[in-house]
This record gives structure tokens, C-alpha cells and sequence, in this order.
């Protein structure tokens, strides 16, 4: 007896013809945020290459410093509130090296930090004729290998070797001219044409640079308006910017440890906690983790003014510094963008929808759904779905699937129209309270 599967109705031989499927059900959920991106002028590492990093990462060996080291402190301070870093070093130097005895030592990046490394070349104790050459970084040991000559040795993540002659012991061969380089500005916009090929969610600039401030702002908009990547840039003093893809931060922070950060490092926490932000989640009123003050105070009337001209701002409040309200520097509102567009809060959600209603449009039907009454159904009720969990993660409210959404086929046989009204969820900013005696 024949038996399988069945598209239509039409088979010829008798048999059992069973088709075994899901029940419908939504093939996308909302996306992951938390993830930043920022470019730095760094004394080790891969050059020119974006990495990807966490905060549980061996960041000695990635970066020549722990992630406590002052070196690294705009990535601690970008990673305080973002899930992953993507990191991209900005210069290229040159590489430190050494040579002993035909021996030849080169540090594996180039910059300053491979001046802290160094070779040390001894007898084994284990294998006669041999030697233990070990690699020291600041004179602790990050590398041990044997070999009895320069063709036996193996590169490490420090330095690499080379020559053909027999080793010969050292108490330390110090590695020597590692420089870090310069930065243009043309390696910023290197840096953006990779990073356009990433999946982020905000970019910080840590410079004061005015021509590269409105080359990453005319970078977002272009991502945003052209691309559909709806993310956002955050800069230092940039308010004419008057965009709702860019903050514009203000001031900066005093951290706890006495370290004062300019309003230009402070981006990187900013743009870290604006990523790692969730759709339903303001940074209006948050703590900086870690700081004590602002790095500059300002006047009740200044802190007015700064808001209304659509300042990202620090203010001082129970010995914290603490972001007074989560707004992006849009001003110039419209019917198609009021109030409400300068909100990050909101932009989060609106954002989001449209990231993730591209990811889930691409992956699950772009290509594998019929355009028909069935196949848009299952569009429909794929993005309701979505819809209804974020009113459920109160990113939104007041929706209604039945009055609130449509689709239908568009202009052409393979295209779809949709239309959608939400109505984003803001967070509690302002309260009034009238108090009557009697």
C-alpha cells in the first residue's frame, strides 16, 4: 500500500496519505538589545578589525590590560550596561621587538603595551640541550614553551619568533619601539564601513571632532532613513544634530574613584545604557553606576534650557550623577514627529517594532509565503502576536488587533501593505500633587 505525503487531493494509487505539520504560531519574538559599539585609539589588539566582546571576556590577552586598568576604562564604562562591545581599535603603530643571539622577537600587534613584554631564555631542567623560553608581560609569565633553536618556537598570542640558530640563555631580552600611531579621521570613516555591516544598537563617538560629530550623525540617518537599521549615535555637545537617532550629552561624571570623564568619554556609558536599555525601560532619573557627582553642575534654569534644546544631561542628586530625563536632541517637532519622537523611551519601542518586525519578515516569509488570504493571515496574526507581547511588557498599550492593524496585497502581486497604530507606553517624569488643608 502506497502511503507519504500530499499537496492536493490527487493521488492515484490507494493508500494512507498523511501530512504532519505545527499548529500556526508565531515564528519571531522582540530581539535582544544591548549591543554598543565604539572606536578607540588603544596600545594593543587587533587593528582596524571590530571585536566582539563581553564583559566576562580575558580581556589581558584581547587587549594587553585587565578590564580594570585605566587604559580600558571607556570599554568598562561602555560595558557597565551593554551586553556586548563591539570594539574596534582606530590606529595602527609599530610592533615592539627584540633580538638576542639570532634570535628574533616581534610583538604580535603593534603599540606601546608590547614595550612591556619580554623573553626570557633558560636551560631546562627536564630535557638536556634544551631551553625554556618563557614570555613575561610586566614580568609576569603569559607564555612557556621549550625548544633548542629559534625554528623550534611557536607564536603566542604576545610575539611571534624567528631565525634558525641555536638558542642561548638570557635573563631577559627586553622588547623595545612599540608605538601606538595616530588617528585620522578617515580612519572613523573606516571604522563606520564595517560597522554598517553589523547588527547594533547605538554607536558612541568619544571625540569633540565637529567634522566627524556630523559624520557619524550622517551616518545614523542614512542607516535609519535609507537602510531600515534603526539605530541610534550618541555624541558630545551636538544638539543642532536635531534628530531623534542622536543624543547629545551634555556633561560629564565624577567617578568614585576621583576620575573625572568629559562629557565626550561619558558618551560611552551612555550609548552602553541607552543599548542595554529594554523597550519598556526609561533612563530618565537613572544612577551612572559608579559616579559621585557631575563633572560640571548646572543651575535649575540651565538644566531647563539644555532640556529644551534636546541636551542629554547629568545633574547631582543624593551623591549620585543621575540622567535627569532620557531624551535624544529632536526639537524641531512636526505633526509626523511630535513630542514624543525626542523621548529615547520611545524611540526604543519604535525602533525596536521596526527592527523586529524586519528580522522576523526576512528570516520566516520574505520569499516562502504565498501572497494570498491564507498566507497574509498568517502574516497578520504573526505580527499581532508580536504586538501583544509587547503590550504585555507594557512597551506599548491601548492596542486592538481588530482596529488597530490591517494588511492587504499591495500595488503588485508580491507585495504586501500593512498599516499599524500603537500607541508607545512613557514612564512616570513628572508628578503633580495638590495638597488641600482643612
Amino acid at each position: 500500500m502506497a502511503g507519504g505525503t500530499f499537496v492536493t487531493q490527487n493521488k492515484v494509487r490507494p493508500g494512507v496519505y498523511i501530512n504532519m505539520n505545527s499548529a500556526p504560531q508565531a515564528l519571531g519574538t522582540a530581539g535582544d538589545r544591548g549591543v554598543v559599539s565604539l572606536a578607540l585609539p588603544l596600545s594593543w589588539g587587533q587593528e582596524k578589525q571590530i571585536l566582539t566582546v563581553q564583559a566576562g571576556d580575558e580581556f589581558q590577552t584581547l587587549l594587553g590590560y585587565d578590564l580594570t586598568s585605566p587604559e580600558l576604562l571607556l570599554v568598562r564604562e561602555a560595558l557597565k550596561r551593554a551586553q556586548t562591545l563591539l570594539l574596534y581599535r582606530l590606529n595602527v603603530g609599530v610592533k615592539a621587538t627584540a633580538t638576542h643571539s639570532g634570535l628574533t622577537v616581534t610583538a604580535a600587534h603593534s603599540g606601546a603595551r608590547g614595550n612591556s613584554l619580554s623573553v626570557v631564555i633558560r636551560p631546562s631542567l627536564d630535557q638536556t640541550g634544551k631551553f625554556e623560553v618563557l614570555t613575561l608581560l610586566e614580568g609576569a609569565e603569559v607564555d612557556r614553551q621549550i625548544g633548542a633553536k629559534a625554528a623550534d618556537l611557536q607564536a603566542n598570542d604576545w610575539v611571534s619568533f624567528g631565525g634558525t640558530a641555536d638558542l642561548v640563555a638570557s635573563a631577559g631580552v627586553p622588547l623595545a619601539g612599540g608605538t601606538d600611531g595616530t588617528v585620522t579621521n578617515a580612519d572613523h570613516t573606516d571604522y563606520l564601513a564595517k560597522l554598517e555591516l553589523q547588527r547594533f544598537n547605538t554607536v558612541a563617538l568619544v571625540s569633540t571632532d565637529s567634522t566627524l560629530k556630523g559624520v557619524y550623525a550622517a551616518f545614523i540617518q542614512r542607516l535609519r532613513e535609507t537602510e531600515g537599521q534603526k539605530v541610534q549615535a550618541v555624541l558630545e555637545n551636538y544638539p543642532n544634530a536635531d534628530y531623534e537617532g542622536v543624543i547629545s550629552v551634555k556633561n560629564g561624571v565624577i567617578l568614585s574613584d576621583g576620575e573625572t570623564l568629559t562629557a565626550a568619554e561619558a558618551t560611552a556609558w551612555v550609548a552602553g545604557a541607552t543599548a542595554g536599555a529594554a523597550l519598556n525601560e526609561s533612563l530618565t532619573y537613572r544612577a551612572y553606576d559608579g559616579a559621585i557627582d557631575t563633572s560640571i553642575r548646572y543651575t535649575h534654569s540651565q538644566i531647563e534650557a539644555a532640556l529644551l534644546n534636546g541636551e542629554f544631561v547629568f545633574t547631582a542628586a543624593n551623591g549620585q550623577a543621575v540622567v535627569e530625563q532620557d531624551i535624544n536632541s529632536l526639537t524641531s517637532f512636526s505633526p509626523e514627529k511630535a513630542r514624543p519622537f525626542s523621548k529615547n523611551r520611545v524611540i526604543r519601542v519604535l525602533d525596536g517594532i521596526a527592527n523586529d518586525l524586519k528580522r522576523i519578515f526576512e528570516s520566516f516569509y520574505v520569499g516562502r509565503v504565498n501572497n494570498n488570504d491564507d498566507g497574509r493571515s498568517l502574516l497578520r496574526n504573526e505580527c499581532i502576536t508580536y504586538l501583544e507581547s509587547l503590550q504585555g511588557a507594557a512597551a506599548i498599550q491601548n492596542f486592538n488587533s481588530q482596529t488597530d492593524f490591517s494588511i492587504r496585497q499591495g500595488s503588485s502581486a508580491d507585495s504586501v501593505y500593512m498599516e499599524l497604530n500603537i500607541q508607545p507606553v512613557d514612564s512616570v517624569e513628572k508628578i503633580y500633587l495638590k495638597v488641600t488643608v482643612v
